[in-house]
């Protein structure tokens, strides 16, 4: 797989921002417990860059389905991770997304968050030879520079000695809601009910798969964040950022 993930670059830090802080910051989550947008959060605020790798497991998705691959082919799905060009840089300008992805040196970052590769992710990311490539390009990313790095295994296997992790949790009811409004910006028109449901199927792939089951880290700080604002939740990781410096 292509390695030019370095790419990703710091943002300009806050009022407040030059605090000394952990160099590797883990955040992990279930889908729609709000781990990208309060990664992207505190990396903004630290300076550092941010990596959704989410993102990434989206962009073999997208390239399978685009090269008819069948997503309950492991084998090709494996080759697939590990031999496809993928670049990870920062978002473009105007962009919603935390960062820009690339395959072959195209742009497909405005793809991600297609329905079809919504429906097929959880079924991709779960596949051993899809996550051995993709965790050796976020190990890569982390070592060259400090960073906030969110996801579903980052604290327990991609990042074990992270400097801080946080698992951010939140009843489905709640996820459900937030996802439908993400839906709803996007214009994407699917009932409240369909959106619960995949959820309940997304955890229970995340949950159950062999390879990185989704998971608190031992020594993860667990948020719970029904009922929070983001801008809650934010000073609720910022103050563990602060006890961690």
């Amino acid at each position: 797989m292509g390695d030019s993930a370095a790419g990703l670059e710091a943002a300009a830090p806050s009022a407040g921002g030059g605090r000394a802080a952990p160099r590797v910051i883990a955040v992990d989550g279930s889908a729609a417990s709000g781990k990208s947008t309060v990664g992207r959060r505190v990396a903004k605020d630290l300076g550092y860059p941010f990596l959704d790798t989410g993102l990434m497991y989206r962009a073999v998705t997208l390239a399978a389905l685009d090269r008819g691959i069948h997503i309950s082919d492991q084998q090709e799905l494996s080759r697939l991770a590990t031999e496809m060009h993928l670049e990870v840089g920062p978002p473009r300008a105007g962009s919603t997304e935390t960062c820009a992805i690339s395959i072959d040196g195209v742009d497909v970052t405005p793809e991600l968050r297609r329905a079809d590769v919504e429906d097929a992710v959880s079924l991709v990311s779960r596949v051993p030879g899809v996550r051995e490539a993709l965790v050796r390009q976020q190990r890569k990313i982390a070592g060259r520079q400090p960073m906030v790095m969110a996801g579903r295994d980052i604290g327990t296997v991609v990042l074990p000695d992270a400097d801080l992790k946080v698992y951010l949790d939140a009843s489905i009811s709640e996820r459900a809601r937030r996802r439908h409004a993400e839906f709803s910006r996007h214009g994407r028109s699917v009932t409240r009910d369909i959106v619960l449901e995949d959820l309940r199927r997304r955890d229970q792939i995340d949950s159950e798969r062999d390879v990185s089951p989704l998971r608190p880290a031992s020594d993860a700080v667990v948020i719970s964040t029904d009922g929070l604002t983001q801008d809650e939740v934010l000073a609720k990781v910022l103050g563990l950022v602060d006890g961690a410096s």
